[in-house]
């Protein structure tokens, strides 16, 4: 394998980030002071890494696959996936983040009513407002001689950081020592703008947020949340990334994007899975025999008619079925036929 690729897709955790050379010029960024590294997840979030991270550990890109990631590490550029459902486009941000040990994914599922906004931070204006008014009604000694709450007012700011979220965009987007893996999931279903508003963002590397700008002065430093739930510190509210965010962009082709869209972006197209790389998803899901075990039903999923359209997740819904049902049965074995027919019926067909 070329020793110039830093993401390898061997399914194995290596330090061969700390080997990517410097960017280009004209994409390196000089983000503020570093940010702390995340804090360690709650159990339940853990449990659910986990499960992606046995997912991610049994993805095996292809040499194309390889080297367009290794290209985007190296450019500094976000990444555009496209492919059919269930093609492995969202696993891929997570084999990353596994391999190379860059933390939790951060993921922004893109629905047809996000704005940028819902990806750089959340303001709750009306929460602050009510605060504030609450504070200022209540008696200083407080209700019935106990002392009052803090008043947010005391704090910089007027306490405005406790009312503002970093999305998940802007935490990929604080200075930090190593780029944080971001997963903008399924961008062509997005409003026709949100496309646009993103190229400045993805082109330099930072953004403003005009509650805290406007405070700059009387509070140049605010204490907000970030998308891990840990507490971030905003200069002169801009926030600007150290090391550019490695950003996999996925689409399932429901529709085109601009032109600057395209020029700023690596640009790679996943086929529908082969046999081989079935077999790999499946071990993931049900472990290891599983790909040998089931392999009629791989077969069944893998024959279609010209044409049709089938998602990875029929697969593994009559590949569960089957092990939960615990068909054994020969009378069984045509219910079991014809039930995997109906759950991996061609999507594109109603009849």
């Amino acid at each position: 394998m070329s020793d110039w690729l830093i993401y390898r897709g061997a399914g194995a955790p290596h330090d061969g980030i700390e080997h990517l050379p410097p960017p280009p010029p004209w994409r390196d960024f000089d983000g503020g002071p570093l940010v702390a590294p995340p804090a360690a997840l709650d159990p339940s979030s853990e449990r659910r890494l986990g499960v992606q991270h046995r997912e991610a550990s049994h993805h095996r890109p292809g040499e194309t696959e390889r080297e367009l990631v290794n290209a985007a590490l190296y450019l500094r550029r976000p990444l555009l996936v496209t492919g059919a459902p269930g093609s492995g486009k969202s696993t891929l941000a997570h084999s990353v983040a596994y391999e190379l040990g860059l933390g939790r994914v951060l993921g922004w599922p893109v629905v047809s009513r996000s704005t940028l906004r819902d990806g750089l931070y959340d303001y709750d204006a009306i929460g602050r407002l009510q605060d504030l008014q609450i504070a200022r009604a209540a008696p200083a000694a407080g209700e019935g001689g106990v002392p009052a709450g803090p008043d947010p007012t005391d704090e910089p700011g007027g306490g405005i950081g406790r009312y503002i979220r970093l999305g998940p965009l802007g935490t990929a987007l604080l200075p930090a020592a190593r780029p944080r893996v971001l997963l903008v999931d399924e961008l062509d279903k997005s409003d026709i703008d949100l496309p646009n508003d993103l190229l400045n963002v993805l082109e330099e590397g930072e953004f403003r947020i005009p509650e805290l700008e406007r405070l700059a002065g009387s509070a140049p430093e605010v204490e907000v949340l970030s998308d891990d739930g840990t507490q971030v510190t905003v200069r002169d509210g801009r926030v600007r990334c150290h090391a550019f965010p490695f950003i996999v962009l996925t689409s399932n082709g429901e529709r085109d994007f601009p032109a600057p869209l395209l020029r700023r972006c690596i640009h790679l197209h996943i086929p529908v899975p082969d046999k081989e790389r079935l077999a790999a998803m499946v071990r993931a899901h049900f472990g290891e025999g599983a790909a040998e075990r089931y392999e009629a039903v791989i077969d069944r999923f893998l024959d279609r008619e010209p044409g049709d359209v089938r998602a990875v997740d029929q697969l593994f819904n009559a590949i569960h079925l089957t092990q939960r049902a615990g068909w054994t049965d020969e009378d069984e074995e045509e219910t079991r036929r014809r039930l995997t027919a109906e759950l991996m019926r061609p999507l594109d067909r109603t009849r």
